[in-house]
């Protein structure tokens, strides 16, 4: 069962009074590239969560973002109130004993140090242990997501394998009757060439046969259909493998190429364009496979 390189994911949950939001998205690439983003005071469980991502996402451009803020209706303070009390009442201590007449200090403890809440600089345990449980629960949403999307490209893909065995059936009844006509061509040139002197019988045969057999194209059909048969059933083996089905669709593009090169005939080479866009198609689509 294929799936697909594209995927999207969501976790949300609580711990304690803050809210957790854990957001996966990739998109196409040949390898794993991962951009994590993670709050400064787990920097120390970076590789812990990298090694976890990596097992479930594989391939791919990966944004893996956790976010903690407060839950609505537990919104934290942006001031430590607790400090500027205490900055209050050193000031009221010092005026007290200054005799000071101004009253207008608050502005100065603005600006002194810790008066603003900054982010927390120890790390909860429980707070980690909900971001382990729901980057699992974000993994499982985003694979279930690229599990889904790889039905519907596997359903592109049959189509267009399809489409391709149309175009070959075409072609083999076509065949026949260009056999014919060079046939009926080659003997006629041998008419021609047999009131001639000049005529060598058994050196005309050896170029006929050798001719005969460079437009052949049964090798070429047997081949193809092959491969087309042998890309249906890696598609629907039970690990999904997109190089290896790049690698079945080379293959395919070299027997049709072949096929268009000795066709030697315009409705032959009519379907050969037809099963060529297809191909390129599929090309597109399959870069898009884990």
């Amino acid at each position: 069962m294929i799936r697909s390189m594209t995927g999207f994911g969501k976790a949300s949950g609580s711990a304690g009074s803050n809210l957790i939001t854990i957001e996966v998205k990739s998109l196409n690439s040949k390898f794993l590239e991962l951009n994590l983003r993670l709050p400064s005071v787990y920097k120390d469980k970076d590789l812990e969560l990298r090694n976890e991502i990596s097992k479930g996402v594989e391939r791919g451009k990966v944004d893996f973002i956790v976010t903690i803020e407060p839950a609505p209706g537990a919104r934290k303070s942006a001031f430590n109130k607790e400090v500027i009390r205490q900055y209050a009442e050193d000031f009221a201590s010092i005026k007290k004993e200054l005799k000071l007449t101004s009253d207008d200090y608050l502005s100065i403890i603005m600006r002194l140090p810790n008066v603003l809440n900054s982010e927390k600089s120890e790390a909860d345990l429980k707070e980690w242990k909900a971001i382990e449980t729901l980057t699992r629960k974000a993994l499982k949403e985003f694979n279930d997501f690229r599990l889904q999307e790889g039905k519907t490209l596997q359903k592109d893909f049959e189509m267009r394998i399809a489409a391709i065995k149309d175009f070959l059936k075409e072609i083999e009844k076509i065949e026949p009757g260009r056999i014919k006509t060079l046939k009926g061509r080659l003997t006629k040139s041998f008419e021609d060439l047999e009131e001639s002197a000049l005529l060598d019988k058994n050196r005309f045969e050896q170029e006929l046969i050798y001719y005969l057999e460079k437009i052949d194209i049964t090798e070429e059909k047997v081949r193809l259909r092959s491969h087309l048969s042998f890309f249906l059933e890696t598609m629907k083996a039970p690990e999904s493998n997109g190089k290896k089905l790049g690698f079945i669709l080379q293959e395919i593009g070299r027997e049709i190429n072949t096929i268009g090169s000795k066709a030697n005939d315009a409705m032959i080479q009519r379907h050969v364009v037809g099963m060529k866009d297809e191909l390129e198609k599929l090309k597109e689509q399959s870069a898009n496979i884990i």
